[in-house]
């Protein structure tokens, strides 16, 4: 997938496919210092990775809020999401190598976005409308790491991208949370799906 390939799967503006193209140059750039992406999804960027984080935003709430994304690492989805969506984004990185490249894409794009250099189990809690995560951590670890910052906030949604393991994560962690899973199928990788989860709780015992 090109450039002008993915502004037309996703409809956005030119101006949003210019920044985003200045994301992917300095991804291209910094690549060679540090392992950001590996190496296959270097060679197809536009869809295994941007294509692959803006397929979130028709299942957005219409009116943008708090976007808190978790293990960020080269910006996807949060990065994206904040260039293109219009969200106020916190993207959460232990990395501190990869937090230099957040910022760096995040002062020349000028997204806006506020970054986190920690452990999200370290980070004072804020009130979020939305929490994403890609290829972070188990879905019972994501839920325990996204329930301070979404409860008591029924309208709270999140989104976790998984893989040909989503089942298996899904069956052990209903056993332990009370949660509304919707799937949607991944535009980007035939394997994947995203995982919508709301009104979470946790199980007594």
């Amino acid at each position: 997938m090109t450039a002008a390939e993915f502004a037309a799967a996703t409809g956005i503006t030119r101006q949003q496919l210019e920044r985003l193209i200045i994301h992917a140059e300095l991804l291209a750039k910094w690549q060679r210092r540090i392992n950001l992406v590996g190496r296959r999804g270097l060679a197809d960027m536009w869809r295994r990775h941007f294509l692959d984080s803006a397929q979130l935003l028709p299942h957005l709430p219409g009116r943008p809020g708090t976007l808190l994304d978790l293990g960020s690492g080269a910006g996807f989805p949060g990065l994206v999401l904040a260039i293109i969506g219009g969200w106020n984004v916190h993207l959460v990185e232990s990395n501190s190598r990869k937090c230099a490249f957040l910022n760096e894409v995040n002062r020349v794009t000028q997204a806006g976005a506020v970054i986190h250099n920690g452990r999200i189990e370290n980070l004072e809690p804020f009130a979020a409308d939305v929490v994403t995560a890609r290829a972070c951590a188990s879905l019972a670890k994501l839920l325990a790491y996204a329930e301070p910052f979404v409860a008591g906030r029924g309208k709270a949604l999140c989104f976790f991208y998984k893989g040909r393991k989503a089942e298996e994560e899904l069956t052990d962690t209903q056993q332990k949370w009370h949660i509304k899973v919707s799937k949607i199928e991944s535009r980007s990788d035939p394997s994947g799906v995203i995982l919508k989860v709301e009104g979470m709780a946790r199980r007594n015992g």
